[in-house]
């Protein structure tokens, strides 16, 4: 039996412009997404994904070689377009093996088959990197690079990868088209007065990616902007300086797609400061604050609020 485990991840700078190569500071989180291989006698692959309550969302059988779909069930009450995951979940196979074949492996060719076993650690609507755990621990079994595993079959930046592959803090970069991964030492000495929340809605980071590219605007003289505003934050010793810097980050993002910020659309009387992370819209915020934090989110209707400690993979000191 084989396993392979990768981390989910939290973007807490330089969302959108890291597309044009702004510098990045990415978080990897403490849950993530695990796989487990068995290999069987019949020749086909069988594949469950499971989620954090342990519960079957997703069940295919492809038969092997060719990678055919030979069953598909999924939870349709939950998924909705579950039949579309399964070709999606084929295609990816697909890829990775069209890229072994490259590299001279010989990943899902012949007829061994597999019993393969997925199981996220939290729930998928969080948008921690349901998709991009999945395709680090696909291009884990297949041995194979899974940036480019994820460009092929997802596109965006990558960082989501770095996370999964990294066990501490990150800037991230695309240079050239090559993503360039620094792991950093950001430990903040105020991470007890940082938390996230949940939105309570998946956001579509796609649709988000399409907003800004609507930008007419001067994006390699911002991108430097908020790269500098990643080297400032990742070193900042300070909360009060660090809420400077990322109200400034909210107002330049805020230009960019022309949406406001988080804090000025639901926030504005919270005693704190936000931010939004990724696709600005949905999942996860930052929030700076206190104790008192978790109820002021509580009454305001959301249920989900997670110290930093408790979400993000730190480094130790």
């Amino acid at each position: 039996m084989k396993t392979y485990y990768s981390n989910g991840k939290l973007l807490l700078t330089g969302e959108y412009l890291v597309l044009d190569g702004a510098k990045a500071l990415a978080l990897p989180t403490k849950f993530g997404q695990n796989i487990t291989i068995k290999k069987i006698k019949e020749d086909k692959l069988v594949w469950e994904s499971y989620t954090d309550q342990n519960e079957l969302w997703l069940q295919v059988e492809f038969d092997l070689p060719r990678l055919r779909i030979i069953s598909a069930t999924f939870e349709s009450s939950k998924e909705g377009g579950g039949d579309l995951l399964a070709e999606k979940l084929r295609e990816i196979l697909l890829s990775a093996k069209s890229q072994s074949q490259i590299l001279g492996t010989n990943f899902l060719a012949e007829k061994q088959g597999y019993y393969l076993k997925s199981t996220l650690d939290f729930p998928r609507n969080w948008g921690l990197g349901s998709s991009s755990t999945l395709i680090n621990n696909i291009a884990q079994w297949a041995a194979i690079n899974a940036f480019q595993l994820q460009f092929s079959n997802f596109g965006g930046s990558g960082y989501d990868i770095a996370c999964a592959q990294n066990d501490t803090p990150i800037v991230y970069q695309i240079l050239n088209k090559n993503p360039i991964v620094e792991p950093i030492a950001f430990n903040p000495k105020f991470k007890k007065q940082l938390y996230f929340v949940h939105l309570n809605k998946k956001q579509n980071s796609r649709e988000g990616i399409a907003s800004y590219r609507n930008f007419k605007g001067n994006v390699q003289e911002l991108a430097l902007e908020i790269s500098n505003l990643t080297n400032e934050i990742s070193n900042v010793e300070s909360l009060s300086n660090f809420e400077k810097l990322i109200a400034e980050h909210e107002k330049i993002i805020s230009k960019i797609i022309k949406q406001k910020p988080v804090q000025e659309q639901f926030f504005s009387d919270y005693f704190g400061h936000t931010k939004s992370l990724g696709a600005w819209g949905g999942d996860f915020i930052l929030a700076t604050g206190n104790e008192d934090t978790p109820e002021y989110f509580k009454q305001k209707g959301y249920g989900t609020i997670i110290s930093y400690t408790d979400m993000i993979l730190c480094n130790k000191k």
